[in-house]
């Protein structure tokens, strides 16, 4: 698995947004990507020094879609804890 397929995308939410001014992002990462995968993947993409790695899985909801009964999917959430001095700025593409 490369880099790119364990960093889906950027999260920009207003919790991850008071999440960034204590030195942490935010990504929507591979739902079997694990802590060390992620840490390795945001130093290479970015060039920047990772302290830690937090993540959660939010189960995806029960919806009706066209009357049928459908589900969402599962996403898993990387909040990547950068090391003092470094930044990345998400509105920027890659």
């Amino acid at each position: 698995m490369n880099s790119y397929d364990v960093i889906r995308k950027p999260i920009i939410t207003e919790k991850a947004t008071m999440a960034s001014e204590t030195g942490a992002v935010v990504f929507e990462v591979a739902i079997d990507a694990n802590k060390p995968q992620i840490k390795s993947a945001v130093e290479e993409l970015f060039g920047v020094k990772v302290k830690a790695v937090n993540t959660s899985v939010a189960k995806g909801k029960q919806k009706r879609f066209r009357g049928q009964m459908g589900k969402r999917k599962d996403v898993k959430k990387a909040y990547v804890t950068l090391e003092e001095g470094n930044t990345i700025d998400v509105t920027t593409g890659l």
